[in-house]
């Protein structure tokens, strides 16, 4: 990378933290409990609009797996999340009903609050329906991985976004409160999958599955983008620039090493195919809040209309991390 766009970088990062301290203003503290959070505590920093549903079971599998407080935006929900998060005692709240797309999809928000209270700290960003996967994870907690990566001198770790599906229709199984939504949505595209190099931010830019497959048939170009960057050891000279694909300074996305090897990585099973997806996809295209106009929801509605299953006979069922590393989805590295 030539000088000339090292300091282009720099400054659009300088700009990027600008804009998060400028957003502060449009979030308001409902639970401040950030007074709790010690030195060594991991924190997970996210934002949600009326996924109450989801929250019992996201909320207990983080904090089995190590997470020690949760960082909450709530963008102006009416379903009684926001009154179910001012009760938990790990969760600090603040609430907004400010554009998510002026906000750049939340990513100002978060990297406010992350600017304020997650320095020095390793932060996983999350959304309500995404479940961070990663080696061992049945035998680790989280703190063993972040230790290895201290040890290993890695500030940050990428996951793939995998889409997690079921086998039939979308709206055939209801999904209770506080249930396991991989007990519904447990297949997935075991290939399918396009990965290209950005040149400008270094990271990779990975594209497929069966939202390719089923609802970008006819422009795979325009599918979702499933290259994430989740944890990190957060400092404050770092910004989100879109969503958790990538980050500023450039560094944080290189995800293989010197010699082409791939570091060791993750994977986020995606559970947003739920049969409560007919219902939030329509909000959220009326809402118009998303990306490109909100091109992704356009292209869910239509599809939505005539009933499509994401199965296939390619299909692939859930079972643990490690099938993840047999399929090439995801890496333990020189993890040992």
């Amino acid at each position: 990378m030539g000088v000339v766009q090292s300091y282009r970088l720099r400054l659009q990062r300088k700009r990027w933290r600008i804009r998060a301290f400028r957003k502060r203003r449009e979030l308001r503290s409902i639970s401040d409990r950030t007074a709790q959070i010690r030195p060594d505590d991991i924190l997970l920093f996210s934002t949600q609009r009326n996924e109450k549903i989801r929250l019992p079971y996201f909320l207990n599998y983080y904090r089995e797996m190590g997470v020690n407080h949760f960082l909450i935006v709530d963008n102006d929900s009416d379903d009684g999340s926001l009154e179910y998060l001012m009760k938990q005692p790990d969760v600090s709240v603040w609430h907004t009903r400010k554009s998510y797309k002026r906000s750049r999809f939340g990513v100002d928000w978060l990297n406010w609050l992350q600017w304020q209270h997650g320095h020095g700290h390793w932060t996983l960003v999350v959304d309500p329906d995404e479940f961070l996967v990663y080696p061992f994870c049945d035998t680790r907690p989280l703190r063993a991985l972040t230790d290895w990566l201290d040890a290993s001198s890695i500030k940050s770790f990428s996951a793939m976004l995998l889409d997690m599906y079921p086998k039939g229709r979308i709206d055939a199984q209801p999904y209770q409160e506080g249930q396991n939504p991989l007990e519904i949505t447990s297949w997935f595209d075991s290939g399918n999958y396009t990965i290209e190099k950005n040149g400008k931010f270094g990271n990779l830019w990975v594209q497929g599955g069966p939202r390719a497959r089923v609802f970008f048939r006819d422009m795979p170009e325009k599918a979702p983008a499933l290259n994430k960057i989740p944890l990190v050891k957060w400092d404050r000279r770092y910004a989100y620039v879109s969503s958790t694909h990538m980050l500023l300074p450039r560094g944080l996305n290189l995800v293989y090493d010197e010699w082409g090897g791939e570091k060791a990585s993750g994977v986020l099973l995606h559970t947003k195919f739920l049969d409560t997806f007919t219902v939030k996809a329509q909000e959220e295209l009326d809402r118009k809040q998303h990306y490109a106009a909100s091109i992704e929801y356009k292209a869910y509605a239509e599809s939505l209309a005539q009933n499509p299953e994401l199965w296939c006979k390619w299909s692939e069922k859930y079972i643990n991390w490690r099938q993840l590393e047999i399929l090439g989805l995801m890496s333990k590295g020189n993890w040992a």
